[in-house]
């Protein structure tokens, strides 16, 4: 199994395909916009020349407007295959890249039809539909954004596991507080109830940070009547002000009871400097290091325990591990050199014989673990 970056010198023309849903970079909590958004820019730094496709004003192509003219929310499969279809269109007449990268299962069938190099990224968490969706493209080269992920999905035939990564400059340091912080939306999976629950029993107080779509069925159920006596809720929140809510609490609490892809808020809260109490699901224990940049635990007796515990954590130190690790220009490096093999692949796979053969799945390249 390779494992490593290989560096390139050559400039790369790579057309960078958002999602529908969501401009690129985002207004709000859109990991994957602002995922898309964070590598364009850091691959111009590094010499190339990406061309992102996303929604309204965020598509940088000159003289070819969006089909959207704003994203599209709540997600839309058929709106998702009109974005593509707009996207693969232009691509194939203006016939100046050398790549194409996309983020969204929708986009895949177009391979077929404009040939060129093409990565796709997976963002989602298992789907046994999906999956085989994927499959069907072998010339594709797929990154996972965990490896928890590659596990889960061991049907895909993923060649690379790159962890997202972020411009650590827009994230300062912050002076913690009292109060711990959850973010994310109120969903039973994401378990805000779970972080009201620690909190009580600690007498610490807990502002929720609404992220993502409301979900006032359980919101009014789980989380509503629980609100009060140092446990606040903060809707609609926009970047700056989840920068701030996580600058100047105490730690965050994220105790997802899913198999969340990778969780991109936890790389926020280290950034400033806030350790994370996780439950170790998912890309949790590939995020976070215990009792270095948070503690891992895997029930609410725990992540009580652990919050009277995290005040011991330097937050200088988080930072700066936090740094090291989650910069958009490692995960810019990654890709490029990723974007190089990707091409000799989708070369060899194109110049096989059509006869049956057992198909290889290729090099899981694992990152991040510096």
């Amino acid at each position: 199994m390779a494992q490593g970056v290989v560096s390139t010198k050559r400039s790369l023309r790579v057309a960078l395909m958002s999602t529908s849903s969501r401009a690129s970079p985002p207004n709000d909590y859109a990991p994957t916009a602002l995922v898309v958004a964070e590598l364009a820019r850091e691959l111009r730094k590094l010499g190339h020349r990406p061309t992102v496709f996303a929604t309204g004003r965020a598509t940088e192509v000159v003289g070819a407007p969006a089909v959207f003219a704003r994203s599209v929310w709540s997600p839309d499969r058929l709106a998702a295959l009109r974005h593509a279809s707009a996207a693969w269109a232009q691509i194939a007449t203006l016939d100046e890249f050398d790549l194409v990268h996309v983020n969204e299962p929708e986009a895949l069938p177009f391979t077929n039809f404009v040939p060129i190099p093409t990565v796709a990224t997976v963002h989602h968490d298992r789907d046994a539909e999906r999956s085989v969706h994927y499959t069907a493209y072998p010339e594709v080269s797929f990154v996972a954004v965990s490896r928890r992920q590659v596990e889960l999905a061991w049907e895909v035939p993923f060649r690379a596991v790159i962890h997202h990564g972020l411009d650590v400059e827009r994230y300062p340091l912050g002076k913690g507080g009292r109060r711990c912080a959850y973010v994310g939306p109120f969903t039973a999976e994401m378990g805000a109830h779970i972080a009201i629950e620690a909190a009580r029993r600690t007498r610490t107080p807990l502002a929720l940070g609404g992220a993502g779509p409301p979900h006032p069925e359980h919101f009014d159920r789980a989380i509503a009547p629980r609100l009060g006596a140092g446990i606040t809720c903060i809707d609609n929140l926009d970047d700056q002000r989840r920068v701030e809510l996580l600058s100047s609490s105490r730690t965050l609490l994220s105790p997802r009871e899913w198999e969340e892809p990778f969780g991109l808020v936890m790389i926020e809260a280290m950034l400033v400097g806030t350790p994370v109490i996780a439950y170790a699901s998912g890309a949790a224990p590939e995020v976070v290091e215990d009792g270095l940049t948070g503690f891992l635990v895997h029930s609410v007796d725990e992540m009580s325990r652990r919050i009277r515990d995290v005040g011991a954590i330097d937050r200088r130190a988080c930072r700066e591990r936090a740094r090291m690790r989650w910069s958009s220009g490692r995960m810019a490096r990654e890709h490029a050199a990723l974007y190089v093999e990707a091409m000799d692949h989708w070369s060899a796979t194109r110049s096989r014989s059509a006869a049956p053969r057992k198909r290889e799945l290729g090099t899981l390249v694992v990152t991040a673990d510096l």
